[in-house]
């Protein structure tokens, strides 16, 4: 599903069964008819447990449309255990209308929640150098919350 995004970045394998081992309580799968259909992998800041991070939210082309990712989210928000999620971060591109778009309709639903963008991780810092360098855009910080 990554993948076939074409907006996330990819990852082994190993790395998304780690990731949804060692952090389980903040991570979802959707499933439709017993077909994965979506995925959100987070965890919670060690600096503030309260805080959320999430990293890579994912849903297969052909269940678009659902509400998938809005629901494992709210899942995340309101059930990954103790502390109460107060906050919650993500990093998008610019040119990623569609997550911007979830994460907006997240704060509505979370108590009008408000919703701060800030820069975080520039082209230099995420991208390769060298001649055949792989660009990177950008990655803008988006925080919500807390709820009002």
């Amino acid at each position: 599903m990554a993948r076939d995004s074409q907006t996330l970045d990819l990852n082994s394998s190993y790395a998304y069964v780690l990731y949804a081992r060692d952090f389980a309580s903040t991570c979802r799968i959707a499933l439709v008819d017993e077909h994965p259909a979506g995925f959100v992998l987070g965890y919670r800041r060690p600096a503030d447990p309260s805080c959320l991070f999430v990293w890579q939210v994912a849903v297969d082309e052909k269940f678009r449309g659902l509400g998938l990712a809005g629901r494992m989210l709210d899942s995340l928000v309101h059930n990954s255990g103790e502390p109460p999620v107060r906050t919650l971060q993500t990093t998008i591109t610019d040119d990623n209308a569609a997550s911007q778009q979830t994460f907006r309709s997240l704060a509505k639903r979370w108590g009008n929640a408000p919703m701060t963008v800030t820069p975080l991780f520039e082209t230099a810092h995420l991208s390769l150098a060298g001649p055949d360098a792989d660009l990177h855009d950008p990655e803008r910080l988006y925080e919500i919350g807390p709820p009002m």
